[in-house]
């Protein structure tokens, strides 16, 4: 694996610096012209004598071939747009790399590769191109689709996220994967599965002071190890990862309504205990405020009476009903 991430890394970049399209369209046109005008003066000569004749045949057979030369140069004509790369290759070689946006002239022999482009002839004759010959530099998005994964806890959960990625090395996006697109799906798909492995889902259980990273509530930070972890899987193919966004995050059907039961279950337990709390204060203050302001004194067992009576008014889910007690607790 390692020799294989050098030869990898050992693709150099060869930029190319062509002469400009325009001026050689423009004296391929006027040459053209020229070798025109040349092939009906040799066959104008040839009807002259038998020296003429054989100077006009030479003159046919110049204008012959150097149309032939002029129609081929038309062939390394190249159109760069911008933010785009052509990436060149030479009788089977790596020949070099247009970033430079406009019109060029290359050698006519030279042909663009890229492993995204290709083209399809339907039974009917007609054919169908997919892709671009010029490798895009741009800013793109790529949309990995969701995917069960079980979490550190081997719960399923259901989760999808966004790439925001772009080529800074064509050629090695070329060269170094057979397709870099799919090269790229299939790591994301890979870098995904891995992360979110190591995580729960949720913390369910209530540990004060401690912060466990989970998929749902560190889904930044998450994020954020996903983009390193992939960068470092797709850099020798000269992909650049600009950001990760995990955009769907769910626990699988055959255990979600266990999952929510438990949620409301932790929320449920969360509240009751604010209210024992709170339930707790009150009551003491109000056998405090008595015994201070001498409105009653209580013994201990009437302050226990008192303490069951409000616990259960203050804790209880439905509206206390009042008892009109006429006699004695004793």
């Amino acid at each position: 694996m390692d020799n294989k991430k050098n030869v990898l890394n050992n693709i150099t970049e060869r930029e190319l610096r062509p002469a400009s399209g325009i001026l050689m369209l423009f004296l391929n046109i006027i040459a053209m012209g020229i070798e025109i005008v040349v092939f009906f003066g040799g066959a104008a000569l040839t009807s002259q004598g038998d020296i003429f004749a054989l100077a006009g045949v030479v003159l046919i057979l110049l204008a012959i071939v150097f149309f032939v030369i002029s129609c081929i140069l038309f062939g390394g004509l190249k159109t760069v747009k911008p933010n785009e790369a052509l990436v060149l290759t030479l009788f089977g070689k790596y020949h070099g790399t247009i970033k430079k946006s406009g019109f060029f002239l290359v050698n006519p022999f030279a042909t663009a590769f890229n492993p995204g482009y290709s083209s399809v002839r339907q039974p009917n004759g007609t054919t169908i191109t997919y892709g671009s010959k010029t490798v895009s530099l741009k800013v793109r998005t790529l949309d990995n689709e969701r995917q069960k994964v079980n979490d550190i806890l081997g719960n399923p959960i259901i989760i999808g996220a966004v790439v925001i990625w772009r080529v800074v090395d064509p050629t090695k996006a070329v060269f170094a994967v057979d397709n870099y697109i799919n090269y790229l799906s299939i790591q994301c798909d890979s870098t995904i599965r891995n992360i979110a492995r190591l995580y729960p889902y949720d913390d369910m259980d209530d540990k004060d002071g401690i912060d466990e990273k989970t998929l749902r509530g560190s889904s930044q930070e998450i994020a954020d190890r996903m983009k390193d972890e992939l960068q470092t899987r797709v850099a020798p193919a000269g992909l650049e990862i600009m950001e990760v966004r995990i955009t769907h995050l769910s626990y699988s059907e055959e255990i979600a309504a266990a999952m929510l039961q438990r949620q409301q279950a932790v929320a449920i337990i969360a509240a009751r205990k604010k209210i024992v709390e709170g339930a707790v204060s009150m009551v003491e203050m109000a056998i405090d405020q008595l015994g201070a302001n001498d409105i009653v004194h209580l013994d201990d067992e009437r302050k226990a009476q008192m303490v069951s009576n409000l616990m259960v008014v203050l804790c209880g889910n439905k509206e206390a009903q009042p008892i009109v007690n006429s006699g004695s607790i004793y």
